[in-house]
């Protein structure tokens, strides 16, 4: 089969693979029909090289035919339409059971010291084969597909994958009082369901930052009200301004570590880069750095007592916060990888209907066959041609 690989930094190829097979009772084989790139793969085009070999798979975001099941699934089939949440889950382990799929004790990296495996993304989560491929090996299919109609256009539920329960977790995590503001900083596909899903749980006021014109464009087109942190000099002080002298009540951070205006960051996140592979993991692993600039713009900006909600990826270990100002302000802060399975059976009755109530037909900018996605991949990280989303077609 055709999938795509990974060979070094900014450098993925579409290559002949052998095909997945049956190697677990409770596996099953499905051939892919759409697959995303997710803003997180970036990260491994560019940052996270030293846990990936040549000829890793990458992606994560996959939905597609069951194929081929395992004696062990016994509901699927072949012909099912499923989507494949990114992270591995039992469903019947002690986290599973308490709905923390993220940190399923079956599929834990503990090596790492990593919670679930992931598909497609490095030796820190189990170096799983991804799905941007023709065909997907699915481990623990008795419990993590997730089974779609029939009819539908595959935009419409490919992002259960990942990037929509991921925004919703964050919204959930957010907390917004009803009528209450919440700000998004990064309208990427994350963020701009954090940002649709904020107005449909109830908030009255749901304020979207960005820097890109496409971006802040989409947004606008859903209700929300934009700002350009490009235009602005104090973005903190703008916010709290914005909302009565006091900031918004919640703020959600989804853009993660490669956040833009960080120099020192991406200065040390270059230099990891340019070490053996060895040395590179220790170093991460030990005094890794992340640019902070937009988490420490959130927890400025959110009124005292208020939540900041992380749905952005960081990976660093020593990363400095304003403590003192955090615990003065009585802020609360959670984050962490998306349960996916937590959250799917509350998101499905909106995308089964005739209405769209989350706009997730209009999030997609570029589809393009599979034997792109290296320059998919480039377009993405470098926002051209108006690039807010591509899924692939295998």
């Amino acid at each position: 089969m055709k999938a795509l690989t990974w060979h070094g930094k900014r450098d993925v190829r579409v290559e002949e693979v052998p095909d997945p097979r049956i190697e677990e009772p409770t596996d099953a084989i499905v051939r892919i029909t759409s697959t995303a790139i997710c803003g997180s793969d970036l990260h491994l085009y560019e940052v996270l090289g030293p846990y990936l070999k040549p000829g890793d798979i990458l992606g994560h975001e996959p939905m597609g035919i069951v194929e081929e099941v395992g004696p062990g699934v016994t509901r699927l089939k072949p012909g099912d339409r499923v989507v494949v949440p990114f992270n591995i889950s039992c469903g019947d382990c002690w986290m599973c059971r308490r709905q923390l799929y993220a940190q399923c004790e079956t599929t834990q990296v503990t090596s790492e010291g990593k919670g679930a495996s992931l598909f497609g993304y490095t030796s820190l989560y189990g170096a799983v084969p991804g799905g941007q491929a023709e065909y997907l090996r699915v481990p623990y299919a008795q419990f993590g597909p997730v089974k779609i109609p029939e009819t539908g256009a595959d935009e419409r539920y490919l992002y259960l994958s990942d990037i929509l329960p991921t925004a919703w977790q964050a919204v959930k995590y957010a907390d917004t009082p009803p009528g209450g503001t919440l700000a998004v900083f990064g309208l990427g596909p994350v963020g701009q369901f954090c940002a649709r899903i904020g107005r449909h749980l109830g908030a009255e006021r749901v304020i979207g930052l960005d820097l890109v014109p496409e971006r802040l464009e989409m947004a606008r087109r859903h209700g929300i009200e934009t700002l350009d942190v490009s235009e602005l000099d104090d973005v903190p002080t703008t916010l709290i301004d914005l909302v009565d002298g006091r900031g918004p009540d919640a703020v959600i951070d989804a853009v993660g570590m490669e956040a833009h205006g960080s120099t020192a960051g991406k200065l040390a996140q270059t230099a990891a880069g340019l070490l053996p592979d060895k040395l590179a993991q220790t170093m991460t692993d030990k005094v890794g750095v992340d640019r902070l600039v937009v988490l420490k713009a959130a927890l400025k900006a959110v009124r005292r007592g208020g939540t900041v909600s992380i749905s952005g990826v960081y990976g660093g270990e020593v990363d400095p916060l304003p403590l003192m100002e955090m615990f003065d302000r009585g802020i609360q802060l959670r984050m962490g990888q998306c349960h996916v399975r937590r959250w799917t059976d509350e998101i499905m009755p909106l995308l089964s209907g005739d209405d769209d109530p989350l706009g997730v037909e209009d999030l997609r900018t570029h589809r393009v066959p599979l034997a792109r996605a290296p320059q998919a991949y480039e377009m993405f990280q470098k926002k051209q041609d108006g690039c807010v989303k591509v899924v692939l077609a295998p």
